[in-house]
């Protein structure tokens, strides 16, 4: 559920603000709202976060190279240096170099089809009457030089032609610019910056012990901008005392605070004395969201961490429906027991690994996916992709689903054909169930007549997945029948909504909206089709994914019968499912996520435009 919230304001003496501030932070429960701020010490600030930023990034490859990371590990800092000033000298002369290494790499390029030459040598001709000029030509400037200028042709090919001038220059054409070094001398002075190159390289190993120091010092430079943020944009109110108002300047800022902590900023400016007021935000504030939800809601976090989502204020909180259908969706999409075998036991090792220092929620939440996926292959009796059901235990068969058993489907065509409707009938029932779901939060969040516009689009979702059903799960295997209430259930779930949908305290006012919109509207009516028709992805995803190991393991079952190929077959299925392990997470991402983000939350009017409650506070005192 999202937590209310009060939009507080503080007012604070001006020679105060600094300390003022500091109390503040020390509370850690007002999120400041963001206000435009300025000042010599917040660019300051600013540059050297960059500067650490830039320092880390510089040292990132040395860190990552595994192979010779315990050089740097093994050595200790060099004394009396900034450790930031001395990577950023490293990565500048590290830079001038390679820019410097690419010209002369480019210059040798340009040079080199005319041999090994000394460029001198051209000067010392002319002081003794042979002037020679370089000319790089196209064939037809090459025809119309004329018949006076004196060329030495020394190549000659289709496109062009390489030649020196004897004497006279040819008119209109540009020489070639010779350069200052000959080849010799540009191969030196690559090979000697590319040593210097190394040798830098070399040097960032020396700086690695660092990394920590200036990770803390990053830190400490993002809480001071927090800081200098907050304070230089504190508005300042000057209250004149006669012709001397010094002093009596007073600064104030407004933030959004949890109603339920609101004590806890009342003792602090009861303590320190500030003037403070409290109140419900306004609808166009840009209020925060705080998420506070149970044990098992939680383990959504991490996804809804790395997609940076955020429910909106005044939105509806869908985290428990949107993890169980995730969940839901998940074990679909892999669909293989096997996968799901593997997934728990990757969970399991980080269980074991993390069980001290407390369980991360990644690791629960993987759990969970594990068990989903290893569910939803035990009912479709699919393990590793293998087609042939024969080779199966008949324990692993009898304890499958026989309305989705992949073992029942290759019994027969008719067999297949009818647990593929099943699957199918199943996507559509996940859409319409969801869906559903979606409309009846938001009638329980209305509490005016607009509850009846839900409710009709409630009756065009359940007349749509009657009329979808027999669209396309109805064939020569199984007859499935429009059900007589689809179409009235249909149409008087549009007119409901029609009539109901822009509720605002008028009927006539919510028709006339209607029919001003009457294109969108009609357009809904596709939008409610495609939307069921979404859900079918869950069966393709996974009958893909299914194919793909199909596919692998005819590929390396010959392989097994044969022992000079059998590594070479072990090594297939390996890197073939692991692969489609890794296409599997991909779909998950793109297609799972996707089902609750979009269709489900286009059904709650949830767009997901909130931002997150980050109090002003301390790192180790930053409440969650």
């Amino acid at each position: 559920m999202i937590v209310p919230m009060k939009k507080v304001s503080l007012v604070v003496m001006e020679k105060e603000r600094e300390n003022s501030l500091e109390k503040l932070r020390e509370a850690g429960v007002l999120h400041l709202e963001k206000r435009q701020a300025q000042s010599d010490t917040l660019s300051r600030l600013l540059e050297k976060k960059t500067k650490t930023d830039n320092a880390l990034a510089l040292l990132k490859p040395a860190s990552d190279d595994k192979k010779n990371k315990k050089k740097g590990a093994a050595s200790s800092l060099p004394s009396g240096e900034d450790p930031v000033a001395a990577v950023l000298t490293l990565g500048e002369e590290k830079k001038l170099s390679q820019e410097q290494l690419i010209a002369f790499t480019r210059e040798r390029t340009r040079l080199e089809k005319w041999g090994s030459f000394d460029p001198g040598a051209f000067a010392s001709f002319a002081q003794q009457g042979l002037v020679l000029t370089p000319y790089e030509l196209t064939l037809e400037e090459y025809n119309n030089a004329g018949k006076d200028i004196k060329l030495i042709v020394l190549e000659k090919n289709k496109s062009m032609v390489r030649a020196l001038a004897w004497g006279d220059q040819i008119p209109g054409v540009n020489p070639f610019a010779l350069g200052e070094c000959s080849l010799a001398q540009l191969d030196s002075r690559i090979e000697k910056l590319k040593t210097n190159i190394a040798s830098i390289g070399e040097k960032f190993y020396l700086w690695l012990p660092a990394i920590d120091q200036i990770t803390t010092a990053r830190a400490e430079v993002i809480e001071q901008i927090e800081f200098e943020t907050a304070r230089a944009g504190m508005e300042i109110l000057e209250e004149s005392a006669g012709e001397n108002f010094e002093g009596r300047g007073v600064s104030w800022l407004t933030g959004y605070i949890p109603a339920e902590r609101l004590g806890i900023l009342k003792r602090s400016a009861s303590e320190n004395g500030w003037a403070l007021t409290a109140g419900d935000p306004e609808p166009d504030d840009p209020v925060p969201t705080l998420l506070k939800n149970n044990r098992f809601v939680k383990l959504l976090e991490p996804l809804t961490g790395f997609l940076e989502v955020v429910p909106g204020y005044n939105e509806i909180d869908i985290s428990p429906f949107f993890l169980v259908f995730f969940v839901i969706f998940f074990g679909m999409i892999f669909g293989d027991a096997g996968y799901g075998i593997l997934l728990l036991l990757a969970g399991c090792i980080g269980l074991i690994k993390t069980a001290k220092k407390g369980v991360p929620r990644a690791i629960k939440l993987l759990l969970l996916l594990g068990f989903s996926n290893l569910l939803w292959g035990v009912l479709t009796c699919s393990w590793f992709g293998i087609g042939d059901y024969d080779m199966l235990p008949s324990f692993l068969k009898s304890i499958s689903l026989p309305l989705i058993s992949n073992a029942r489907a290759a019994q027969s065509a008719y067999d297949d054909k009818i647990v593929q409707q099943n699957l199918m009938i199943f996507c559509f029932s996940l859409a319409l169930l969801q869906l559903s779901i979606g409309h009846i939060l938001v009638i329980i969040h209305t509490k005016s007549l607009k509850v009846l516009g839900d409710i009709g689009t409630m009756g065009m979702l359940a007349g749509m997945y009657l009329i979808v059903l027999n669209l396309i799960a109805s064939n020569e295997a199984r007859y499935i029948p429009m059900l007589p209430p689809a179409v009235p259930l249909f149409a008087a779930g549009f007119v409901l909504n029609f009539i109901f949908a822009n509720y605002d305290g008028s009927v006539g006012g919510s028709i006339l909206e209607s029919l001003k919109n009457f294109i969108s509207v009609i357009l809904g009516i596709a939008n409610i089709f495609s939307d069921i028709m979404s859900y079918i992805r869950l069966w393709a995803v996974g009958l893909a994914g299914a194919a793909i190991a199909s596919t692998i393991n005819t590929m390396a079952g010959p392989m097994l019968g044969h022992f000079i190929f059998f590594v070479f077959g072990v090594v297939l299925l390996v890197f073939g499912h692991g692969l489609n392990l890794v296409l599997n997470m991909l779909s998950v991402l793109v297609h799972g996520v996707r089902l609750n983000t979009l269709e489900f939350s286009s059904h709650v009017g949830l767009t997901w435009a909130g931002q997150p409650y980050k109090p002003f506070a301390k790192k180790d005192n930053d409440i969650k």
